[in-house]
């Protein structure tokens, strides 16, 4: 796998790894590329012997319940955030979001004002369709936040991955009416294939395209979107191009997820929302139930995504605990919470951690132990997933 980064070079060790693994930016020179992609691939090998790690410790291991003590030497678990909220209207949402951004501020020490480049990215998700996706209202109160601190509705641009579902979300004017709650702000539709950069790639050979969410058939003899001829590339089935505007066009970029259960990456939020639904042909990787939460720990692990990754604000208004990432209002817990954290791999764990207490007493199986994916983020230092450690601060 490749990612392409800016220079200077930028260094970070790989589990299991003793050298450190340098990524710099490929000008076609056949050599550094092909060296590249060796030490990539390392890092892919690394998680995996993690996974077999992992499962031999479990099965040779009694299971213990004492609450975990912090490592030694490891970073400080970041706080979440918590907000009550009185309702779901724009006018809660607005006043809790501008509280809950201005006790970041205070904290981090910085304001979320304009930078060099005058813009602002919002990540939202509306995959899982209607009943599933970032509230409106939400979006909306963080827009007015943003304005308050100086940035224009033209430079505050909203990201989503596929038009239709944007368009049944609310986030595209209907095809009715014409109207839209987000007149004045950029909507910028992924699979356009507009925003990718070719030369901003996470190279891995593993299966061609096919939709994750409706997992419809391309032709019944290829298999992807039905309708859609099957005219890529081996060399464009290894990469999944990242979506630069985030992290190339904006001074920073707030992540907008709603949390549902997934069968292959066990939760789909802050980590997926900022990866696989933020770059092309990565639905290949659902084909690969032994590769795609590698993918998502390392893609999270991207140096200049994270640089420009400011939070995470996510609403519990609506999450879902089985059956995901296809909406199922049977399936559905609503609770009037915000969360806001820096660390996506603690608030995950978190939203997993109500997962499984809900699939309890529904009488469920808890998600898959063997799904690794928030566990790889933390090894490659993206955040932490020790919730009985988590420093959850209320908002009043």
């Amino acid at each position: 796998m490749h990612f392409q980064l800016a220079h200077p070079a930028v260094k970070f060790r790989a589990p299991g790894v003793c050298a450190d693994l340098t990524f710099r930016r490929m000008r076609g020179n056949f050599a550094r590329r092909q060296a590249t992609n060796h030490l990539m691939r390392l890092l892919s090998f690394s998680l995996f012997g993690l996974v077999c790690l992992a499962a031999f410790a479990r099965a040779a291991d009694p299971v213990t319940t004492a609450t975990p003590a912090a490592p030694k030497g490891a970073a400080p678990i970041e706080p979440v955030w918590e907000s009550r909220l009185a309702g779901f209207d724009e006018a809660t949402y607005e006043r809790q979001v501008e509280k809950m951004i201005a006790t970041f501020e205070q904290a981090a020490g910085r304001k979320l004002v304009p930078g060099a480049k005058n813009k602002v990215g919002l990540k939202i998700y509306a995959d899982s369709g209607p009943g599933l996706s970032t509230p409106v209202p939400l979006v909306k109160g963080v827009i007015a936040a943003l304005k308050r601190r100086g940035f224009e509705h033209s430079n505050i641009f909203l990201v989503g991955l596929n038009a239709l579902r944007l368009r049944m979300t609310g986030y595209l004017p209907s095809l009715v009416s014409g109207q839209t709650p987000f007149f004045g702000n950029p909507v910028y539709v992924l699979e356009s294939g507009r925003y990718y950069d070719p030369v901003w790639f996470y190279d891995s050979p593993l299966p061609q395209r096919f939709d994750p969410v409706f997992a419809e058939q391309r032709t019944p003899a290829q298999g992807g979107v039905k309708g859609v001829p099957n005219s890529s590339t081996k060399d464009e089935d290894r990469k999944s191009f990242l979506a630069t505007p985030l992290f190339l066009d904006a001074d920073f970029w707030i992540n907008l997820p709603v949390y549902s259960d997934h069968p292959t990456l066990g939760i789909n939020g802050a980590l997926v929302n900022a990866t696989l639904w933020n770059a092309s042909n990565t639905a290949r990787f659902f084909r690969s139930p032994a590769n795609a939460p590698a993918a998502v720990a390392e893609m999270s692990a991207i140096p200049e995504l994270r640089q420009t990754w400011m939070f995470t604000l996510a609403s519990l208004q609506h999450y879902q605990f089985i059956g995901g990432p296809f909406f199922n209002s049977l399936y559905t817990v609503s609770e009037p919470l915000l969360w806001l954290s820096n660390d996506p791999v603690m608030m995950d764990s978190l939203a997993r951690d109500r997962i499984n207490g809900r699939r309890k007493r529904e009488g469920f199986e808890p998600v898959d132990e063997e799904i690794r994916t928030l566990e790889f983020a933390e090894t490659l230092g993206v955040g932490s997933t020790k919730t009985k450690l988590a420093k959850i601060i209320p908002v009043d």
